[in-house]
């Protein structure tokens, strides 16, 4: 795996900041956590449908992968994987810019999720209370 893209992808798996599969990425979407849904070059056409209602569900973009399923499986361990969702902002935001290198169409995407990685940046947090 030499591609920088999917060795993010890799370190998102390891870092616990990866759903993978339709049930952990719906239910990543629905709890308001995923910041990225992603799907295989090949994906079956019902699963880039329902990753699209998943992405529109919880408010964030999708994105089309160059990869195959077997090559994206790879990657993360498995033999397939068709359906993911990145859960970290930093990590969403850049994939999303690694992909724009290679795809110009992806541009929106990426400017949108790094503008949101700047304003959650600047959030505070809340103090700790004291013990």
């Amino acid at each position: 795996m030499t591609d920088s893209a999917l060795s993010l992808l890799g370190l998102a798996l390891r870092g616990n900041n990866l759903a993978i599969g339709e049930e952990p990425v719906a239910e990543a979407c629905k709890a308001g956590r995923a910041r990225l849904v992603l799907t295989a070059a090949d994906a079956a056409q019902n699963s880039v449908d329902r990753a699209g209602r998943m992405a529109e569900l919880g408010g964030v973009p999708w994105v089309r992968l160059p990869w195959d399923k077997e090559t994206l499986g790879r990657a993360l361990g498995r033999r397939l994987c068709a359906v993911a969702a990145l859960t970290d902002q930093g990590l969403a935001a850049a994939l999303a810019e690694k992909l724009a290198g290679r795809d110009e169409d992806l541009r929106p995407i990426a400017s949108l999720l790094n503008e949101t990685k700047k304003s959650r940046a600047g959030m505070k947090r809340p103090a700790a209370p004291e013990i």
